[in-house]
Formats: structure tokens, sequence, C-alpha cells
């Protein structure tokens, strides 16, 4: 007589303490190297549960001082020019906010480090020769860092959605029926499917306008 095999959380594949879940079958990342496995896509994001990894990608009122007192000592720019200067040179991982960016500015303003001029209805912004005596001790590509902490909490972020995903496929491998797992594997190709429609996708969103309420005097 035939048993049917129960499913023990302390023995995820019922063969023995200490094999990986999915066995010798289990594709990449899934009990093995890849991208959710021990990789920085490994089940719990970067460093592992509860690990320490690089700081997340959103940036410290210091970091949005820095990186206007950067791009200033390059030349005057509006408010608004910043923000997307500062998006475009991060690689799109960090984009300020304007309730970040102009009380900054107000308070660099107060500080006596910047002044600013109508320009077109907009507010030019420029270094004082104290503003650019302290941006020069700056750091020249302050954003540069939020986009590397921006890259591992990505990492951090997927991770945990790796991992869920991961428990979701161990139980319908170890207790599914053959039918329940051939609609899983076509749930996973179906998705595959939609992240690369989601890339695709992306060159189609409308570019954002070239002004802000801020900028106008």
């Amino acid at each position: 007589m035939r048993t049917r095999h129960q499913f023990d959380p302390r023995n995820s594949n019922g063969r023995g303490p200490g094999r990986p879940a999915f066995g010798e079958f289990g594709p990449p990342g899934f009990g093995g190297p890849g991208p959710f496995g021990p990789g920085p896509f490994g089940p719990w994001g970067h460093k592992g549960r509860g690990g320490r990894g690089r700081p997340g990608g959103r940036a410290r009122r210091g970091d949005v001082r820095a990186s206007l007192l950067a791009l200033l000592k390059e030349r005057p720019m509006h408010g608004y020019e910043m923000i997307r200067e500062i998006a475009e040179r991060s690689g799109g991982s960090w984009r300020p906010s304007p309730g970040s960016v102009y009380p900054t500015l107000q308070m660099l303003d107060e500080e006596g480090l910047i002044t600013s001029a109508e320009d077109g209805g907009k507010k030019l912004f420029s270094l004082t020769e104290a503003g650019r005596a302290e941006a020069e001790q700056g750091p020249d590509a302050p954003w540069e860092e939020a986009e590397q902490g921006e890259h591992w909490e990505v990492v951090r972020e997927f991770g945990r959605a790796g991992g869920a995903v991961k428990d979701a496929l161990r139980q319908v491998v170890m207790t599914g029926t053959p039918e329940q797992r051939a609609k899983a594997l076509a749930v996973l190709a179906d998705t595959r499917k939609r992240l690369y429609l989601i890339l695709a996708d992306a060159d189609s969103e409308p570019a954002p306008t070239d002004a802000s309420p801020e900028d106008r005097g």
C-alpha cells in the first residue's frame, strides 16, 4: 500500500536533512548558484536575511546640498535643471524631489553661498565667492554615492521578492499535483515575458515637463 508523502518543513525535499529544497532538478538560483541563490539576489538580498548591506538610495539633506553645490560649480542653473542633471548623472537611480531641492537652495541662499536672478520668468541660481570656495572643498560627483546606495536597495527589494517566490515554488513542487505544477511553470513563463514587456514599455513613457512652479519668479 502506497502512502502519501507528507511535507516536513525541517526536511524541505523529503530526501534527508541538509539537501536543497529543489534537489538535483532545481534550476540555478533555487537551491544552487544563480540570481536567487547565494549571490547578491539571495533569498534575503545582499548580505543575507537581516544582514547589513550598503546604505539605501534615499539621499540625505547633506547629499542634496553637496550635489547642488557641485552642479553650480560648473555653471548657473535653474532649480528644475539641477533636478534633471542629478537624475541623468546618477543613471536615473536618484531623482531628488522639488520638496528637497528648493528648501536646500533657499538655505544656501540664506547662508550667502548662492544667489538667484530672474531669467525668462525662472530663477537662475549661481555660486557666490563663498559658495564656490565651499563647493571646491566638496565632492565633484556626490550623486554617484546615491547611485550605489540605490543599486543595493533595489537588490534587497528584489531579493525579498525572489525569496517569497522561491517559497511558493517549493510548496508547489513538493505538495502540488502534476496539473498544479504544470500551471506553475506556465505562470513562470508568462511572468518572464511580462518582465521583458516592462522594459520594452519604458521607452514609450512621456518625458517630464521642463519647468517647475518653484523656478518661476
